[in-house]
């Protein structure tokens, strides 16, 4: 089932939730909606699902109205982050439970309710848990419950909100790797709500990124990740280093210091900028020349693999009252052993990558 919203806004009061949102979710895709607490991104969830509703704006499924179905009518899964599930219900019983709330002249026989659970709990890979509860799984077995529990109804569009979001970090690793493997198997239209850019770059096709209610940028995960279109896109998505400054030639001086630029497009010289670049688009410099590349201290090294993350900090823009910043570079472990590193030491930060947004162009 393809889904679309076309000028979507919702508000709470005086708050600006969702802000003239179109977007389109086509058949089959795994989508992500990203961004901070706050952005809109649940509020936009549950108005596709039915569990709130737009103030002006339409839903459509397969170009359809939604407007006039409820939610059992729009055949959408939804699983919560918090599980749902009913603690005094086994799990077999949580996960038959929306196929037998079903209209008596809907609901399937005992025999189809039993063989279908069993599908899904095999299909989770916890069929050996069927006779427990809730309170004895853990919290990556419950929400494996909960998605069991959600496709049982053979929906044909499946929501997730911030589905791993109260698991440690290795089981919700474990588990969007499962996710993606399952979607891939069952091919559902489906859209999760994130605010962790490293699981919306791993599992989702598409992802769609929001800031204060607006869409900022969509598109493949791997696209808006490389080529973000806006100073937010890029600092939200992945790590980076920020650099105050302005234009000068073919530099970015940043207070005394100056570092090259590729390219700055749209960009005119002496005008104010914020440039970014990953760590591992930063080289470190001992012993450069005065001017060139940005000051900073060694503070820490990390050695993990073949790669070391060095931390370092740099004094705060001039003419502010204001703590270090705080820099991060990714190196290879052949080049830590060349630069001998060693934390105080004073070195310079370079880039050939440096991406530069207009301050009072950014959003």
């Amino acid at each position: 089932m393809s889904i679309e919203v076309h000028g979507i806004r919702k508000t709470f009061g005086r708050f600006v939730a969702l802000d003239a949102i179109s977007l389109e979710f086509p058949t089959g895709e795994l989508i992500a909606l990203l961004g901070p607490s706050g952005c809109g991104k649940t509020t936009l969830l549950r108005i596709i699902a039915g569990l709130e509703f737009a103030d002006v704006g339409r839903v459509l499924f397969d170009g359809e109205d939604a407007a006039q179905r409820d939610v059992r009518e729009r055949q959408v899964g939804f699983v919560f982050q918090h599980y749902a599930l009913f603690r005094h219900m086994s799990v077999f019983e949580n996960v038959a439970f929306g196929l037998r709330v079903k209209p008596r002249k809907q609901r399937p026989p005992e025999s189809f309710i039993k063989r279908r659970v069993y599908e899904l709990l095999d299909l989770v890979q916890l069929g050996w848990l069927a006779h427990r509860y809730p309170a004895q799984l853990s919290g990556g077995q419950r929400q494996r419950i909960a998605l069991a529990r959600a496709l049982a109804v053979e929906p044909r569009v499946l929501l997730l909100d911030e589905p791993f979001g109260s698991l440690d970090a290795k089981v919700r690793k474990e588990l969007r790797q499962w996710l993606r493997r399952l979607h891939d198997e069952l091919h559902i239209t489906s859209i999760f709500v994130t605010h962790d850019q490293d699981e919306a770059i791993e599992v989702a096709d598409r992802v769609v990124l929001m800031n204060k209610g607006r869409v900022e940028q969509t598109g493949p995960t791997q696209d808006v990740y490389e080529h973000p279109a806006t100073a937010f896109a890029y600092s939200f998505l992945g790590a980076v280093n920020r650099f105050p400054g302005r234009v000068d030639g073919g530099s970015l001086r940043v207070g005394d210091a100056t570092v090259p630029l590729a390219e700055c497009p749209g960009v005119g010289g002496g005008e104010e900028v914020i440039a970014f670049a990953r760590p591992h688009e930063l080289d470190i410099v001992v012993n450069g020349d005065a001017g060139e590349g940005v000051p900073a201290s060694v503070r820490r090294i990390f050695i993990s693999g073949a790669v070391a993350r060095v931390e370092l900090t740099g004094d705060p823009p001039s003419g502010e009252a204001a703590e270090p910043r705080r820099f991060e570079v990714e190196i290879t472990r052949e080049r830590l052993g060349q630069l001998n590193l060693q934390p105080g030491q004073a070195v310079r930060l370079t880039s050939s990558r440096l991406r530069v947004f207009p301050v009072d162009r950014q959003s």
